[in-house]
């Protein structure tokens, strides 16, 4: 049974591994975002409903990895989240983690740093919020707003306060190197990152900006700044695709996600951090025969006090029943 259960989640890590590699942006290459990644595949997923069902196996499966990652309390999880405004990060994180227990889970949004975050280094706010051991932590938007946001609009980079001699010309290239190497130090201390770029199409943008402005229940998330970002379109095509090829290394990878169809983007997000979390394989911990001593002298103390006419130890029958349910959700996913 065991060798039968190895094989299956062997073959479940493998058509997963298979999904993504077309997203996995190799360390090396050098991207161009315009043609190498179509916002509008969908991987041979033949409709909506199809990627719902794989979106949902996925969060089953994300939610038992996600227990045993609290669990193991050896190993933390990093989530990044790039995209242009309308790109869907909101409703992926809301999607993808909806299964997770939220005391697992800690996400941290970055907008307009404050004064007290710009009188420190610009990696600062960003390693004040990562996750700690046994958590998965996501930035919605993170660290590569600095090669982004800051590359786009230069004049930003005045209010960080720079000394002189590192502010010129060189300044993205050192960014680069410096981010990889603060990436690679967390990796070593065995911080798992995942670096997910949702890329959307200039036309699919231009639709869901609409749709805020014509469906009044949506107007309260359009912002006349997001038009005026607009018009930097091809200044961030060019940046995301610079930082695309300086960043993906072999200890964080980056996946370029198609964000054109929100069930896709979500089923890939999921497909991503499982194969992450796959390859960790957290593990619950083993008590010693002290502990396990223990826990039969507790049982049994309860196992006592069981009124009369009461079940001993009511839970047992439904502790077998909940193991042949978590079985059964498992070949689901298979």
């Amino acid at each position: 049974m065991k060798d039968a259960r190895a094989r299956a989640a062997g073959e479940r890590a493998e058509r997963i591994a298979e999904f993504i590699a077309p997203l996995r942006v190799e360390p090396g290459s050098k991207v161009d975002l315009s043609k190498d990644f179509d916002p509008t595949h969908k991987k041979g997923i033949k409709n909506k409903k199809d990627g719902q069902e794989l979106l949902r196996s996925g969060v089953v499966l994300l939610a038992d990895y996600q227990r045993r990652l609290a669990a193991e309390g050896t190993h933390g999880v990093l989530m990044c989240l790039q995209a242009l405004d309308a790109g869907g990060k909101d409703g992926t994180i809301r999607h993808v983690m909806s299964g997770v227990n939220p005391q697992g889970v800690r996400v941290a949004g970055f907008k307009v740093p404050s004064a007290a975050e710009l009188s420190h280094d610009y990696l600062w706010r960003y390693a004040c919020n990562l996750p700690s051991r046994g958590e998965i932590g996501i930035f919605n938007r993170s660290h590569y707003e600095e090669v982004l946001v800051v590359r786009v609009h230069p004049e930003h980079l005045s209010r960080q306060r720079l000394p002189g001699h590192v502010s010129g010309k060189k300044i993205w290239r050192r960014r680069y190197r410096e981010i990889n190497d603060w990436e690679r130090y967390l990796t070593d201390n065995g911080f798992r990152i995942v670096k997910l770029f949702l890329n959307l199409s200039k036309e699919e943008q231009r639709i869901r900006f609409l749709k805020r402005i014509d469906v009044p229940e949506r107007n309260w998330k359009f912002s006349a700044a997001d038009i005026r970002e607009r018009t930097f379109w091809d200044d961030y095509q060019r940046a995301f695709s610079e930082m695309l090829s300086a960043t993906s290394t072999p200890w964080a990878p980056w996946y370029v996600v198609p964000a054109d169809r929100k069930w896709f983007a979500r089923t890939c997000a999921a497909a991503v951090l499982a194969h992450t979390l796959i390859d960790i394989d957290p593990q619950y911990p083993l008590i010693d025969d002290k502990s396990r001593h223990a826990l039969e002298l507790a049982k049994q103390q309860l196992e006592d006090e069981a009124p009369d006419g009461a079940a001993a130890d009511p839970y047992a029958k439904r502790s077998a029943a909940g193991v042949l349910r978590r079985r059964a959700d498992r070949r689901r996913v298979r």
